[in-house]
Formats: C-alpha cells, sequence, structure tokens
C-alpha cells in the first residue's frame, strides 16, 4: 500500500471584490438646471458622499439627485463621493458587486443617476446581525477581557464554516445560512462579530500563497489589541488536515513579519510588529488577576514551540513524542522541527513503523528561526 505525504492548505480562489465604475454616458450641450421638484439638489461632493452612503446602508439600487455648481470635473467629483461612501463601512465596501454611474446636463447642473449591485440584501444583513448578537450571547460570558473574546470568536468561526469549494458564497448570510463561504464570508462574519464583542478590527484585501501553488486573491482580519495590531486568517485556520476540534491557529494574530510567508497585500494598513507570544510573555510577567487566562492562552495557542527544549532535532525525539501521544489517544501531533523539508520526511517516513496508517502533515516556517511548525496527523 503506497504511503502519502502532503503539505495541505485550503485553496483560496477569489472572495475579493474589487469594484470599478463604468464609464458614465456624457450629454452636453445646454446649460440648464435639471433639478425637478421631487429631486434632491446636492452642491458638493461632501453632499454627494452622504447621500450615496445613507443610499448604500438602504441597498437603494437606482439613486438618482443633481448636482448644482462646476461640472468640469464631475466624473471624478462623482467617483470620489462613490469611494467614501463606501469606504464609510467596512462590511458595506465588500458586500458591493458592482455600480455604474451616469450623468446628463450642462457645465453648471447635472443629473446624477448611480447603478448598485450587491451581494447582500438589506433584510439579509439585518438577519446577520441579529445572528451575531445571539451568537456572542451564547459564546461571550461574564468577565471575558477581549484576549479571551478574540479567541472564543475565532474559534466560532473556524468550527462553524466550511470553505466554499464552488466560489460563489461571497457573504457573511450566506456563510451563517449554509455553512459555507470563500474568504470573504469568513472576514465579514469574523468583522462583525469582533465589532460586536467591542473589538476593533478591520478586513485586509490581498494575495495568499497555497503551498506549491500561485498566490491569488485573499481576504482577512486585523485586530486591534490594547493598542497592538495583529493578522488574523479565520480562513486559512481552517485546514486540511484539521487539528483535533477542527481548529488551527497558524495564523492566529501574527506580525506583518509572519504573515508575509505567504500573505501579502498593497493598501496601508495598520503595522502589526509585536508577536503575541512576546505579548502574552509580557502579561504573564506583569501579574494580577489575569495571569491564569494568559497562561491558558499560552497553553492552547501551543506558545511551548518558543521553548527550546521543545524543538525535536531527530527521528528518535520525534518516534518518543507520537508514542507518548499514541498512548494518551490522540492522533495528531503539533512540534517544532529543526531540519529541512527532506530530512521531515525521512523522519517522518519512520513513524510507519510504529504500526501508524494514513498519515499525512503540514508545515510552515516557524517565525523567523529557520525551524519548521509541524502538524502530523495519523489513524
Amino acid at each position: 500500500m503506497g504511503k502519502k505525504h502532503l503539505s495541505l492548505m485550503k485553496t483560496i480562489l477569489g472572495g475579493v471584490l474589487i469594484c470599478a465604475a463604468l464609464p458614465p454616458a456624457l450629454y452636453w450641450g445646454w446649460d440648464q438646471a435639471y433639478a425637478a421638484s421631487t429631486q434632491t439638489v446636492l452642491q458638493s461632493g461632501t453632499e454627494m458622499a452622504q447621500k450615496l452612503t445613507a443610499a448604500m446602508n438602504n441597498r437603494r439600487e437606482n439613486i438618482t439627485f443633481v448636482y448644482e455648481g462646476k461640472t468640469a470635473n464631475l466624473k471624478s467629483l462623482v467617483q470620489k463621493a462613490i469611494d467614501q461612501a463606501m469606504g464609510s463601512d467596512p462590511y458595506l465596501y465588500y458586500i458591493i458587486d458592482s455600480y455604474a454611474f451616469s450623468y446628463q446636463g450642462g457645465s453648471r447642473s447635472a443629473n446624477i443617476t448611480v447603478q448598485m449591485e450587491y451581494r447582500e440584501t438589506l433584510q439579509q444583513t439585518a438577519l446577520v446581525n441579529k445572528q451575531v448578537k445571539t451568537i456572542l450571547q451564547q459564546i461571550i460570558t461574564p468577565g471575558m477581557n477581549n484576549h479571551q473574546k478574540v479567541k472564543v470568536i475565532h474559534d466560532w468561526v473556524v468550527l462553524h464554516l466550511q470553505y466554499d469549494a464552488t466560489y460563489r458564497k461571497y457573504t457573511a448570510y450566506e456563510g451563517l445560512e449554509t455553512g459555507s463561504a470563500v474568504c470573504q464570508g469568513y472576514s465579514l462574519l469574523t468583522y462583525k462579530l469582533l465589532l460586536g464583542a467591542g473589538i476593533p478590527n478591520k478586513i485586509v484585501e490581498g494575495t495568499a500563497r497555497p503551498a506549491g501553488g500561485p498566490a491569488q486573491s485573499h481576504a482577512w482580519n486585523l485586530v486591534q489589541l490594547d493598542g497592538r495590531w495583529y493578522h488574523l486568517d479565520t480562513t486559512w485556520d481552517d485546514p486540511t488536515p484539521s487539528p483535533e476540534g477542527g481548529i488551527s491557529t497558524l495564523y492566529y494574530l501574527r506580525t506583518d513579519a509572519q504573515m508575509r510567508h505567504d500573505h501579502s497585500w498593497t493598501k496601508s494598513y495598520p503595522a502589526a510588529s509585536v508577536g503575541y507570544a512576546q505579548t502574552l510573555s509580557e502579561l504573564v510577567s506583569r501579574g494580577g488577576q489575569n495571569v491564569s487566562v494568559y497562561k491558558d492562552l499560552q497553553q492552547k495557542l501551543d506558545y511551548r514551540l518558543y521553548e527550546e527544549g521543545q524543538v525535536v532535532t531527530s527521528a528518535s525525539e520525534l518516534n518518543t513524542l507520537v508514542k507518548e501521544a499514541v498512548a494518551s489517544g490522540k492522533q495528531s501531533l503539533l512540534f517544532r522541527y529543526r531540519g529541512t523539508e527532506r530530512l521531515l520526511k525521512i523522519d517522518l517516513q519512520g513513524l510507519y513503523g510504529l504500526g501508524l496508517e494514513n498519515l499525512s502533515y503540514n508545515t510552515t516556517p516557524f517565525d523567523n528561526t529557520g525551524d519548521l511548525k509541524v502538524y502530523v496527523t495519523w489513524k
């Protein structure tokens, strides 16, 4: 029977919406105002942005108004107003499917029409908000601090969503209703849950590169805790093979340097420069009533791997660890390995001598140490 060793990671395709306006239709040649008694008359880009924001928040598909003022740069003025309206809320930005605008008029006024298409209706967003509130009531208990809240929210999303291999489900609503979504749905639901728990966060738009594959469009979150920012990728923490319980923390509260190994982005976001392992170590050293909380997080996040004594350097050490795991009824092991991928494969082959079957594994660099973080499963 052939034995197959694979480094598996969830494939990311699509999931990031990039909106672009269609060229507007222009009809010039007469100087007269087109304002009708029932139409809104606006006189600045700021007023346009406010009008559009309110309309988008109510999921209006056709938005019309009259602009009074110089129209020489009207195209760029309307585009800027649309960008400001969409940028007013990250959730709104990523549920807009497409838009186009047109205008007609003269040198001092014009009728403007903006057409919007949404991935999520107003009623669907209302259901998301209702379910988010219910979920938070179930998973957040009195006395939890923000560090604990982020962990339970991360775990809930990873456990309750599956990646949509059809690449059709982009929203938090679809994720909640069907149990699956692409990365955009993961990040939108994570955004809503964190925001509902009072935790500032952003949605990061960029690309990610699965092991052995090309870079593909991707989205994840950037979370603020005690003034520091960290990357949080709930999509890539739902990999194959999954750790026991279906939760990985390979992409849990990571720095820019840690994420750039296989993620990239070009937009400007707050810097994530301090490792979360360092943050927890500092919080433990300060003492206080929450020390046990931070120690528990260190254990759950496997930050023992930062201890030099935990590094696996040989096949015999690996065999010993696996034997202990098997004796305790486990079918997986996470460890830090000092060596090349080639040597790791040789050492993993030796595990078949223990009578294990269906061995599979994945690896990621362990920060900037040159070591590997290895997760192996068996039956």
